[in-house]
C-alpha cells in the first residue's frame, strides 16, 4: 500500500472539526458505559469522563517504526505464587524480528481510496501529510462519516475502511508522511481508571493503552513472557481463566495487580534497547490467553 500523491484534504481544521465530532459521539458512548467502583480519589463519571475524550483527542501517538509476524508458536499461560518481577535487561536493542514475533498479528484501520492509498491529511503548517489509524473499525467509520460531510468528493471518489496488520503499517516509511493511532475510547477510560486506583493525576493519557498483570506470565520453550492486552476485559478472562485452572485465588480483584503503560512507548524502548519491556507479547484485541498444563503444574496435583 502507498500514500496517496493526489490532492489530499489541505488543513488540519477539518480533521479538527470531524475529530470534534468524534469527541462528542465518543462522550454519548461513554455516558452508556456502567460506572465502575474507583478506590482512589472517587472522581465524578463526568471528570472521567472528560479525561477521556481530552485523551482521545491529544492522543495521536507517533507511531515508531518498528516491525511484526506471528511466530505461531503455542504459549502456557500459568499464575505464580507470588507477583513475580520478571528479569528485565536493559540496554539490548531488540531486533526487527524479534519484535516482529512479540507484535503478533493486530488489525488496525485507516482510511483509503479505490486505489488502495491512504487518504490523508495536510498539515497547514508543517506541509507533512497525516494518517490516522484506528484500532477500532466502527472509530473509522465515523470518522470516514465526518470527512465526507466535510469533503463531499471523498463520498465520489469512493473512500472507504480497510482494515491492515499493524506490521504493515510500522514498516511504512513513507517520506513525509506521519502515522497516528486513534485508540479506543473505551480502553482510554479503562485506563484513566486504573491510573487513578493507583493514585496517578487525572491529566489525561498520551497514547495507545495497554495492559498487563505480574500475576499472569507465558511460558513457551521454557522462557518466560508477560503478556500485554490491547483491552482490559481480555485481561481480566485470561486472569479468570487461569485461577479456575489452578483454584486460585483471582488475582484480578487484588488491587494494583492490573497495569497499564503506552504501547508507542514500550515499541520505541524496544527498538532503542532502553526498554524495560523486553519480556512482553502482545495479545490482539478481543484474544484471551488460554492456559494448557505445564509439567510443573501436573507434578504439582
Amino acid at each position: 500500500m502507498k500514500s496517496s500523491d493526489s490532492n489530499p484534504p489541505q488543513l488540519f481544521s477539518p480533521i479538527n472539526q470531524a475529530l470534534n465530532n468524534l469527541q462528542t459521539h465518543f462522550s454519548g458512548f461513554l455516558h452508556h458505559l456502567s460506572h465502575l467502583p474507583l478506590l482512589n480519589n472517587k472522581p465524578s463519571h463526568s471528570s472521567l469522563q472528560d479525561s477521556a475524550n481530552q485523551a482521545l483527542h491529544a492522543g495521536f501517538s507517533r507511531l515508531s517504526s518498528c516491525s511484526l509476524s506471528s511466530n505461531g508458536n503455542q504459549v502456557w499461560a500459568r499464575i505464580g505464587a507470588t507477583q513475580l518481577d520478571l528479569p528485565r535487561q536493559q540496554g539490548a536493542a531488540m531486533s526487527t524480528d524479534v519484535i516482529e514475533e512479540r507484535l503478533g498479528e493486530i488489525p488496525v484501520y485507516a482510511l483509503s481510496n479505490p486505489n488502495g492509498e491512504f487518504v490523508l491529511v495536510s498539515g497547514k503548517r508543517t506541509g507533512k501529510s497525516l494518517g490516522l489509524l484506528c484500532f477500532k473499525e466502527e472509530d473509522a467509520a465515523a470518522l470516514l462519516e465526518e470527512m465526507k460531510t466535510i469533503n463531499p468528493s471523498m463520498r465520489q471518489r469512493g473512500s472507504k475502511v480497510v482494515s491492515l496488520d499493524l506490521k504493515k503499517i510500522i514498516r511504512m516509511k513513507v517520506n513525509g508522511v506521519a502515522f497516528r493511532f486513534i485508540p479506543d475510547s473505551t480502553q482510554i477510560k479503562n485506563a484513566l481508571q486504573e491510573r487513578q486506583k493507583a493514585g496517578y493525576p487525572d491529566d489525561g493519557f498520551p497514547g495507545v493503552p495497554v495492559f498487563q498483570s505480574r500475576s499472569l506470565v507465558l511460558q513457551s520453550h521454557n522462557k518466560r513472557y508477560r503478556p500485554v492486552f490491547f483491552r482490559k476485559e481480555d485481561l481480566q478472562k485470561s486472569l479468570a481463566r487461569a485461577s479456575r485452572q489452578q483454584n486460585k485465588l483471582n488475582p484480578a480483584f487484588r488491587q494494583g495487580d492490573i497495569q497499564v503503560a503506552v504501547f508507542e512507548e514500550i515499541i520505541k524502548g524496544m527498538k532503542e534497547g532502553t526498554s524495560t519491556w523486553n519480556d512482553v507479547v502482545f495479545v490482539p484485541p478481543g484474544f484471551d490467553v488460554t492456559m494448557n498444563p505445564t509439567p510443573e503444574d501436573s507434578s504439582e496435583n
